[in-house]
């Protein structure tokens, strides 16, 4: 599928980062007729997997850069979340409701990525880091109104 548009943003691995990430992917998402429930979806899905990436990934040590690649086609958009973190040992378990390396988390964001995205890619190398990729279809969007 032809690429329209794409933005690449790189930033430091701060908490106070994921509204950023959170306000840019939507307004890119935007440019789709997305409803505002579907842009607001997004933005959970966003904040989910930025959150990982600083928490997880990088243990909120406040060090590291989060990629993030937004890339606009004829009906969806994708989004891609990456981090050279510290990985994840087992990508099945980690997208397991409740499941998390904390415990003082709750474990919902892949089940959150998931439920809110028509399509959810995990892929992450122990030490190496993880990435993310997400797709909503704006067909989806609509047929949920």
């Amino acid at each position: 599928m032809k690429i329209r548009n794409e933005m690449k943003l790189e930033f430091t691995a701060l908490s106070e980062n994921v509204g950023i990430a959170r306000i840019v992917a939507a307004t890119f998402a935007a440019q789709l007729d997305f409803t505002l429930n579907t842009l607001e979806e997004i933005k959970v899905a966003i904040s989910e997997a930025v959150s990982n990436a600083v928490i997880h990934g990088y243990k909120n040590a406040g060090e590291g850069t989060v990629y993030m690649t937004l890339r606009l086609r004829e009906a969806a958009v994708e989004i891609v979340i990456a981090d050279e973190g510290c990985g994840i040992a087992d990508v099945e378990e980690a997208r397991q409701p409740a499941f998390s390396s904390d415990p003082e988390r709750m474990g919902l964001g892949f089940v959150f990525m998931e439920s809110f995205m028509d399509e959810l890619e995990v892929n992450s190398e122990l030490n190496r880091g993880t990435t993310v990729r997400m797709i909503k279809s704006l067909g989806s969007a609509q047929k949920a109104q």
